[in-house]
This record gives structure tokens, C-alpha cells and sequence, in this order.
């Protein structure tokens, strides 16, 4: 099993172009199972969450091609559709990630049937499937739970295909991501206007409702929680299609040059998907500075009325920014929330950024109330960190010391690893496994930018 070794203690300097978005591309790649066309995704990282996804849409008659990134180009993923009859997603891969989920809805409203076995994913917490049967059975699904999949038909046993219907998709943490991206997919080839209350407002929903438009679907609303679609007979393919860039790997690199007080340059930087955490980490001293003038394509792609035209799309362009970091951090007060608020796939991070600040800190967790299980780690690296029911009050000290941690998650590994950048001596941290669900190769991201950071079998420790 790997394992990172880190010798902390050295500033950040460099340049880093930040990936297309996991979030994203996983049901981006979903809704190939939409259409009887192919369909090319331009940036899908290349991380094992996409390659898994990759598996899945083998298993479910859909061909996948693969072409790297060259001459400054991004990657093209192809995915064209060969055979329709397929509608198992199997246990042994959708086990491996959360978002295997996001195959039932465009599976369900194109097959007329899926059986698609519950999710797995990381330990953070309960994340429940109901809110995702509950708005597919608005649309007239038939749900059964069978052997620990989900078996689904459209009404009378897949005769007839899914119906439109008022949604409403709110729960005790408010709305679902993957949910509305299933409900969004569906409701495109369902007989009717469907109104979709409570939807999740995420920029990832904004990115999937681009390419669903570009492939004829009528979408109006995405970016506010109440999305309209009207159903179409069928959808077209796309070439080149953009996925958007990953917010989580921006914000995540912002605190890793802030923890190690460096200067770092990110290019295609999604700022305007950040500015609840840039609000907070402006608060803490951070300095991150827009450097030139974004194109007037890139202002249209961002928002709620983007152009559907994949050419438009491709054409934008996301900023460049310079992350600035004084000695003295200040402490700060977050809470996790749905979008716009603060992420919370970044509260881990700047958790380890708040260890060293010149105070007390209070972090609440409102999406995942025992997402903390790094929390003992960093206790072992020298952090003062008091958890209280969904909240962590952080008690800034003088410097984290290197220590044997063990990532319980991804973005706990993330965290982890920021606190490694920082702390005196040899950090080792174990199962990093879970990183690479989210990150493409961090290690060597990192050594660009003059970390000492190596991956190692834990056999040779």
C-alpha cells in the first residue's frame, strides 16, 4: 500500500494548472448514457474515480477512449454508445465510488430499466440515497431495493418512459448534488415540464446542465434551487465538451501554498466557484490576486444562462491567480454549507491551515456532522484541536512536528498532506489511496513546486 513521506519546513514556489473537476466530469461522463450519439469531454482528469467510472460505462455498452493531453491541448475523453441493452451497474464498481449513483437516472430515463448496486465511496458520514429514489419516483419510477441494488423500471414495468413532475429534492442537510444531477438527467427524456424545488446549486450542477443543453436538452434555472426542464424525444452528442476546473484542487493548493508561506501561480483557477472559502481565507491573511482580464466567453460559461454551444464553451477561459501568504495567519470562523457557502470537501484543509494561526479558530461542519476523523490525526502532528458535536474549535500553536498519521478520507488525506508540507521533520502518511480518487498525482504537483515529497510502498519502510 502506498504511502507519502514528507519532510516539511519548505515554501511552495511555482506554477500549477489546476484539472478538470472529479465532481464534475463523473456525471458529465453519466450522461453519455443519454444518448445514441457520441459524446467527447474535453479535461476529464485522469484520477481513479473517472477510470472506475470509464469501467462502469464498459459494463453498460458504451465504448471509452482515452486520448492525453499534448501540444497544450486537454485530454479528450470519447464515449460512444454501442449497445443499449445493459442495465446492471455491478457491485464491484460501483462499490469503489460514491458517484456510481450517477448512472440510474440517465440509465432509468434512456433504458427504460437499471439495476444499479448502493454506492460506496468514503467514510464521512451518512449520505443516503432517498432523496434520489424519492425525485425519480415523481417522475413515475417503479423502485425496489433487491440484494443491496436498486431496481428501477419507468411505469408499468418500463412500457411506458418517465413522466414529468413537480420535485422537491430538500432534506434534513438541505439539497443533494448527485441527486439533482440524477433528477436533471432523467427529467430530459421525461413527457412533460419538470420542476425540480430545493435543487442543489452547486457550480457542478451549472456545468452538467451546459452539456445537457448543448446536447438538445431544455434546461432553465440551474444555479438557483428551482430548475424547470422540458422533456425532449432524444438527445444529440457533443464533441469537445469542457468539464469545468476543479474547485476542490484549487482551494486545496491555495492552503498549501498559505501553509507553508510560499507564492504559487494557478492557472484556469474556477474564482468565481470559490468566493465563500476566498472570503474566509482573506480573513485569515491570505492574498489571492487575479492576474489580467478574464475573456468575455468565460463570463457567459459561468453563469446560469451559458451558451449551450460546446464551440462557445470551449473556447473559454478561467483566470490565472497568485496566492500570497504573510507569517502571521489570523484565526477565523467557518461553517460548511451548500453552495455558494463553504465547501465542505475543503474543511479539512483549512483545518490544517488554522492549526498555525495566531488564535482561536472555530470550524462547524453542517454537512457531515462526524466529518473530523482527521482531527486525532493532527492532535498526533502537535495541533490543539478540541471537537465539540459538529464543531472543532482550533487553538493556533507555533509550529505542527512531522508524526505517522493515516488518511481516513480524501480530502482528510488532502488535509494531511498540507500539514506534512508545514511541519518540522518526516511525515509519514499512510493509505493515500484516497487521494488519488480526487487528485492526479499530487506528489508530483508538489515536487514542481519545490516540496520534498516522495510515494513510497509501505513495504519499504
Amino acid at each position: 500500500m502506498d504511502t507519502f513521506v514528507i519532510n516539511g519546513g519548505r515554501p511552495l514556489r511555482g506554477t500549477v494548472r489546476i484539472n478538470g473537476s472529479k465532481n464534475a466530469a463523473l456525471p458529465l461522463m453519466a450522461a453519455a448514457l443519454l444518448t445514441d450519439h457520441p459524446l467527447t469531454l474535453q479535461g476529464v482528469p485522469d484520477l481513479a474515480d473517472t477510470r472506475n467510472m470509464s469501467r462502469l460505462l464498459k459494463r453498460l455498452g458504451i465504448d471509452v477512449t482515452h486520448t492525453p493531453p499534448e501540444d497544450h491541448q486537454p485530454s479528450r475523453l470519447n464515449l460512444s454508445p454501442h449497445d443499449p441493452t445493459p442495465t446492471t451497474a455491478p457491485y464491484d464498481i460501483v462499490r469503489t465510488m460514491r458517484a456510481g449513483i450517477c448512472v440510474l437516472g440517465p440509465m432509468l430515463a434512456k433504458r427504460r430499466a437499471a439495476r444499479v448496486s448502493m454506492p460506496g465511496g468514503c467514510a464521512i458520514g451518512d449520505r443516503p440515497v432517498d432523496l434520489h429514489l424519492r425525485g425519480l419516483r415523481a417522475l413515475g419510477a417503479e423502485i425496489h431495493l433487491e440484494a443491496g441494488d436498486i431496481v428501477a423500471t419507468t411505469p408499468r414495468g418500463g412500457q411506458d418512459p418517465l413522466q414529468a413532475a413537480h420535485v422537491f429534492l430538500g432534506g434534513p442537510n438541505g439539497s443533494t448534488v448527485l441527486g439533482t444531477a440524477n433528477v436533471l438527467s432523467a427529467a430530459t427524456l421525461a413527457q412533460g415540464t419538470t420542476i425540480i424545488e430545493a435543487a442543489a446549486c452547486e457550480p457542478e450542477i451549472i456545468d452538467l446542465a451546459n452539456l445537457l443543453r448543448a446536447m438538445g436538452a431544455r434546461i432553465s434555472g440551474d444555479g438557483s434551487p428551482r430548475i424547470t426542464v422540458e422533456g425532449v424525444a432524444e438527445l444529440n452528442g457533443v464533441d469537445a465538451y469542457p468539464v469545468m476546473p476543479d474547485r476542490i484542487e484549487a482551494g486545496t493548493y491555495v492552503m498549501a501554498a498559505a501553509i507553508t508561506n510560499g507564492e504559487v501561480v494557478l492557472e484556469n483557477f474556477p474564482l468565481d466557484s470559490l468566493t465563500a472559502a476566498l472570503d474566509r481565507l482573506a480573513h485569515i491573511g491570505i492574498h489571492v490576486e487575479e492576474q489580467g482580464v478574464r475573456s468575455k466567453e468565460q463570463e457567459v460559461s459561468q453563469t446560469k444562462n451559458a451558451s449551450t454551444s460546446s464551440q462557445a464553451l470551449a473556447a473559454s477561459s478561467y483566470p490565472t491567480v497568485t496566492v500570497l501568504s504573510p507569517r502571521r495567519l489570523n484565526p477565523t470562523q467557518v461553517t460548511t454549507q451548500p453552495h455558494p457557502g463553504f465547501p465542505t470537501d475543503l474543511q479539512a484543509q483549512i483545518m490544517a491551515l488554522l492549526t498555525l494561526a495566531d488564535g482561536n479558530a472555530i470550524i462547524t461542519e453542517k454537512i457531515f456532522p462526524d466529518r473530523f476523523l482527521h482531527v486525532a490525526e493532527l492532535l498526533r502532528m502537535g495541533a490543539n484541536i478540541t471537537r465539540v458535536g459538529p464543531s472543532a474549535m482550533v487553538t493556533g500553536t507555533r509550529e505542527l512536528v512531522g508524526a505517522p498519521v493515516m488518511a481516513s478520507d480524501l480530502r482528510a488525506s488532502a488535509g494531511l498532506v498540507l500539514a506534512g508540507l508545514a511541519a518540522q521533520g518526516t511525515t509519514t502518511i499512510n493509505r493515500v489511496y484516497h487521494l488519488d480518487r480526487g487528485y492526479h498525482k499530487m506528489e508530483h504537483t508538489l515536487q514542481t513546486l519545490g516540496a520534498d515529497i516522495q510515494r513510497v510502498d509501505d513495504k519499504d519502510l
